[in-house]
């Protein structure tokens, strides 16, 4: 069961929506504009504890369970899904941070996370497979006290804006499969690091691009977690973010329902509001339902994930309905305000295109309903699908 927030939750979600808006909102269209995320408006998120909430007080952070990150970014999603997306990769790679790389490197780069100084990039997928997240190309071979990463990471979030990444190469051969991959903390500013960025159909402030590898040196302090464990440690951390999408596509269909519910109730025709019509009011109507289900199935997995309780099934689950859904209903949304809906003068046109991109990036539904299924019947549903 979903329990209630408690008065500190209340508090820190007022807060989140407070600002979300006077700051965020009013400029979600001009932001796609300028292809950026200001950062003196991520300062003033850190200044008011909005990224990394659950993140270790020793370095900076509120030391807040996951439910209370879920709520600053669901708000925020409200206002910008993409100004939503900054704490959400501040708590995916913070963690992974806090709980694998050396003490002194934590030190260095939590806070900065923390305050909004440094934004994070994950560095995972590469140009010959994205859903096949082990078969890495890109290499890290050892040199004395330094690693020297070669290759190409491609489509990654806020690739030409991030200051560091999280990094995914292989240190094994490539028979080791997952088990050769090694994780590394990167700066950006690093020799030998060049990026690009594609043209996408949405979610322009946060951009996507390549990362390219020309024999970058990293110290060995930088690896987190052991060699050849990288993978099998730190991916266990987007459980966690896979609810956290969920909970960015909810706040982004629910930003586009109160409009739209505002619309019917104001908007005239045959003499009467359109809101009494069944055939405008009940697609709206569903669509609320089928976000507050969502909604609290993903509250619901980061309180398993809280309570360190197994949680992968339900977080698939989230990530796979959250964007679908999402898609859904703000699509119904734009129909609800006719011809006027379909011009780029109301911003249910792109909420669609920069909820739309969740529904590749961070696992496919396919991907994600293989997960389901193998934690429900095991590995031998994948295993015979291979052999045959």
């Amino acid at each position: 069961m979903t329990r209630p927030l408690s008065d500190d939750q209340r508090a820190f979600q007022e807060t989140a929506e407070r600002f979300t808006r006077e700051k965020i909102a009013p400029l979600y269209m001009a932001r796609e504009k300028d292809g950026r995320v200001d950062r003196a408006l991520v300062r003033e998120m850190g200044a008011l504890g909005l990224i990394g909430a659950d993140l270790p007080e020793r370095y900076g952070g509120l030391g807040e369970s996951s439910v209370t990150a879920g709520i600053a970014i669901e708000a925020l999603a409200y206002g910008d899904i993409n100004v939503s997306y900054i704490p959400l990769l501040a708590s995916l790679n913070g963690q992974i941070i806090a709980r694998h790389a050396a003490p002194e490197l934590a030190s260095a780069w939590i806070p900065r996370i923390v305050s909004g100084e440094a934004l994070f990039c994950i560095a995972l997928t590469e140009p010959r497979g994205g859903s096949d997240a082990a078969n890495l190309a890109l290499s890290a071979r050892r040199d004395g006290d330094s690693y020297i990463i070669k290759g190409e990471k491609s489509s990654i979030s806020m690739a030409d804006q991030a200051d560091a990444a999280v990094v995914f190469a292989r240190t094994g051969p490539a028979e080791a499969g997952a088990r050769g991959v090694s994780a590394f903390l990167v700066p950006m500013d690093t020799p030998g690091i060049s990026t690009t960025r594609f043209k996408d159909l949405g979610s322009h402030a946060i951009g996507r691009g390549s990362i390219f590898f020309d024999e970058v040196r990293i110290p060995v302090t930088h690896r987190l977690a052991e060699e050849g464990m990288g993978f099998v440690q730190v991916m266990q951390g987007f459980d966690y973010s896979r609810a956290l999408i969920g909970l960015q596509c909810c706040a982004a269909a629910q930003a586009s329902l109160d409009e739209s519910w505002s619309y019917i109730t104001e908007r005239q025709s045959f003499g009467a509001p359109l809101a009494q019509y069944q055939g405008v009011s009940f697609p709206l109507a569903e669509g609320e339902g089928m976000i507050a289900a969502i909604r609290q199935l993903c509250y619901h997995t980061l309180r398993l994930r809280d309570a360190e309780e197994p949680h992968t099934s339900e977080a698939a689950m989230c990530k796979w309905l959250g964007p679908k859904t999402a898609v859904d209903v703000i699509h119904q949304c734009l129909l609800t305000h006719g011809h006027y809906g379909w011009s780029l003068d109301l911003p249910h046109q792109q909420r669609l295109r920069d909820v739309m991109g969740l529904e590749i990036g961070d696992g496919t539904a396919q991907i994600m309903k293989l997960i389901v299924a193998r934690e429900k019947v095991g590995r031998v549903a994948v295993q015979y699908a291979r052999q045959n």
